[in-house]
C-alpha cells in the first residue's frame, strides 16, 4: 500500500495541468496529423473559456473585502501571476508543437503552410484576387476611444505615421484557411490573416499584428433572491460583450510602441497581456479542410445502436421488460431521441416532465416537446437559465414552449438545477404506468456525440415515483422530496457519499476487501477530497 499525503491543489492551476494534457495529445506523433490539429483546437477553446470564466472570477474576488477574500483565495494577485506564468509557457509550447512538429510532418505529406512572402507569382495573384472578393467583410476602423474590441474576436492592428491606430476585425463569414492552387500535386494552405495583412500593408504602408481579447463572461446577478431571475438574466446577457478584459493575446512580434498605444487607448494593462505567435484562435482548426489521405484522421467509429431499443417494437414495453443503461458517445443517442419522440406522438402518453440545462440551437428534443404540447399532452419543462453560454438558447426555447401550451418554469433563486431527468406518464387499459430517464449529460444531441455520459431508462415504480416528487418540487408544489433510491443535492448526496466512503474505510481496517471507484470532475470540496486520501492510506483500493 502506498501512503499518499493529503495534498490540496489549487483549482485553477490544476485545471491548467489538465489543459496541458490536451496539448500533450497534440504533440503525440502516434496520432494522425489532422487529429493533432484538432487537439490544438480543443486546447485553444478550453483556454478561451478559462479566461472568460475562471480568471474573471479571481479578479472579482480581488474587489471583495479582505476578510471575505481570505476565505476564498488568500492572495488572488499571486494566483493570477502563477496563472500567467503557466499560460505563457503553454503558449510557447503550442507554437513549438505547431510550427516545429506538425507543420514539418504535414510537409512530408506534401501539405505546406505558407505565408504570402513564400508564394510564387501565381499564388500571390490568387491571394490578392481572393482578398478583393472578400474585402467587403473586413472594414478597417480608425482608432477612437469609443471603438470596442469584441470578446474573442480576432483583430489585426497597425499604427499609422500620425500615431493613430487602425483596427480590422477578421470576419467569421470567410474561411480561416485558404487553399492556394499549385503547379504540382502539393497542397498550399495560407491563413486568411496573411492575405489581409498583405493588402493592408500595401494600402497603409505599415505592418499589422494580430490581437485577440477575452472578456469576463460570467453573469453576476445581484440580489438573486429578489425579483424575476429570468428577467435579470436577460438584462445581464449583454454584459458578455462588454465585460472586463481578462486576457489580451498579442502577437509576440508586435513593436513596443504599438503595444503601449493599445494599452493607452484600451482597457488593457500589463497583467492582461499574454504573448502568443502571429496566429491566434487555433480553435479554428475545428474547421480545417479535409485534406490528405485517410490515414491523416482517426478511423470513423460510428456509435453502436442499442439492439433492444432500436427495433420496431414498442419502446415502452422494452423498458418494462428491463431497465436500459446507455453510454454515450459509444452508443447512439438516437435511442433517447426515439424515446422522447415516441412519447410526444403516443396516444396513451398523457404527461411529460423534463429538465433542460443546455439546449442546442436546433434542438430535436425541444421540437419533440413542442409537438407533444401541440398534441394536447400535459407538458412541464423546467429550464435552467443559468447554464453558462446557453442562456439565450434556453430562453428562446422556453418562450416557444410556453406559446405552444407547455408549462415552463425557470431557474430557482440560489440553486442551479443540474439534474438531467425526464418523467413520462402513460395510461392504457385503465392503468397508469410511469417511465423515467436519468442522465449525466444534457438533452443535447450534439454534445452527446462528444462527451462521455450515462443514462438510465426505467419503469421501476420506486424510482419513477421519486422522480415525480422531484418535479413537484420544481413546479413549486412540494418543498422537498422524500427519497430512498435517489440522491438529491444539496440534501443527501454529500452525506451519502461520505457514509459510503467511511464504510469502505472501516472494512479495510477490519482486514476485509474494500474498493472505491470514482468517475467525476472538478472535485473542490476539501473535506471530500481528504476522505479518499484517508481511505487509500487505510488500505482501500481507490481508483
Amino acid at each position: 500500500m502506498e501512503l499518499i499525503t493529503k495534498q490540496i491543489y489549487n483549482r485553477d492551476l490544476s485545471w491548467l495541468r489538465f489543459n496541458h494534457r490536451v496539448l500533450q495529445e497534440a504533440a503525440d506523433a502516434k496520432y494522425p496529423l489532422l487529429e493533432r490539429l484538432k487537439f490544438l483546437a480543443i486546447f485553444s477553446s478550453n483556454m478561451d473559456e478559462f479566461f472568460k470564466v475562471r480568471v474573471s472570477a479571481i479578479r472579482k474576488i480581488k474587489e471583495l473585502d479582505k476578510p471575505l477574500r481570505k476565505k476564498l483565495i488568500t492572495k488572488p494577485n499571486r494566483l493570477l501571476s502563477k496563472i500567467k506564468k503557466e499560460v505563457n509557457l503553454q503558449q510557447k509550447e503550442l507554437g513549438q508543437i505547431f510550427f516545429d512538429e506538425i507543420i514539418s510532418a504535414l510537409e512530408k505529406e506534401n501539405i505546406f503552410f505558407k505565408n504570402t512572402e513564400e508564394l510564387d507569382d501565381d499564388g500571390l495573384a490568387f491571394a490578392k484576387a481572393y482578398n478583393k472578393k472578400v474585402q467587403h467583410y473586413f472594414k478597417p476602423v480608425l482608432d477612437a476611444s469609443s471603438d470596442f474590441i469584441e470578446n474573442e474576436a480576432l483583430y489585426l492592428v497597425g499604427r499609422l505615421k500620425n500615431n493613430s491606430l487602425i483596427w480590422v476585425r477578421l470576419s467569421s463569414n470567410t474561411p480561416r484557411f485558404i487553399e492556394i492552387p499549385t503547379q504540382d500535386q502539393s497542397l498550399c494552405i495560407v491563413f486568411v490573416d496573411d492575405v489581409l495583412k498583405l493588402h493592408l500593408s500595401e494600402e497603409y504602408k505599415v505592418n499589422f499584428y494580430s490581437i485577440k481579447v477575452s472578456r469576463d463572461a460570467e453573469l453576476y446577478i445581484d440580489n438573486e433572491y429578489s425579483g424575476d431571475l429570468l428577467e435579470k438574466i436577460k438584462e445581464a446577457l449583454p454584459n458578455r460583450i462588454t465585460g472586463q478584459v481578462t486576457r489580451a493575446l498579442m502577437d509576440e512580434l508586435m513593436p513596443k510602441k504599438l503595444l503601449k498605444a493599445i494599452e493607452a487607448t484600451r482597457d488593457i494593462n500589463e497583467t492582461d497581456i499574454i504573448k502568443g505567435g502571429s496566429y491566434h484562435n487555433f480553435k479554428d482548426f475545428f474547421r480545417f479542410p479535409s485534406v490528405g489521405s485517410n490515414e491523416m484522421v482517426f478511423n470513423a467509429l460510428p456509435p453502436i445502436k442499442n439492439k433492444e431499443l432500436n427495433t420496431k417494437k414498442n419502446i415502452f414495453k422494452t423498458i418494462d421488460k428491463k431497465d436500459q443503461l446507455l453510454c454515450f458517445p459509444y452508443e447512439s443517442y438516437d435511442s433517447v431521441l426515439k424515446f422522447i419522440k415516441t412519447a410526444a406522438k403516443d396516444k396513451f402518453v398523457s404527461r411529460i416532465k423534463i429538465t433542460l440545462y443546455r439546449v442546442s440551437e436546433d434542438s430535436f428534443v425541444a421540437k419533440a416537446l413542442l409537438k407533444a404540447a401541440q398534441n394536447g399532452k400535459e407538458v412541464f419543462v423546467f429550464i435552467e437559465t443559468k447554464a453558462r453560454f446557453n442562456e439565450e438558447n434556453n430562453i428562446k426555447w422556453g418562450k416557444l414552449l410556453e406559446e405552444n401550451g407547455a408549462s415552463v418554469k425557470y431557474s430557482c433563486p440560489g440553486i442551479r438545477v443540474h439534474s438531467k431527468i425526464l418523467y413520462i406518464e402513460r395510461k392504457q387499459e385503465g392503468t397508469t404506468k410511469s417511465y423515467a430517464y436519468i442522465g449525466t449529460g444534457n438533452f443535447n444531441e450534439k454534445t452527446a456525440t462528444i462527451y462521455t455520459d450515462f443514462s438510465l431508462l426505467t419503469s421501476k415504480k420506486k424510482i419513477t415515483s421519486e422522480i415525480l416528487q422531484f418535479f413537484q418540487v420544481l413546479e413549486r408544489k412540494l418543498i422537498f422530496p422524500k427519497t430512498k433510491e435517489l440522491l438529491v443535492s444539496p440534501s443527501t448526496t454529500r452525506s451519502t457519499f461520505e457514509d459510503l466512503i467511511k464504510k469502505e474505510l472501516k472494512m479495510a481496517k477490519a482486514g476485509e476487501d474494500a474498493y472505491i471507484a470514482l468517475n467525476l470532475n472538478s472535485l473542490q470540496d476539501e473535506k471530500m477530497i481528504k476522505l479518499p486520501y484517508r481511505a487509500n492510506n487505510a488500505g482501500v483500493k481507490v481508483r
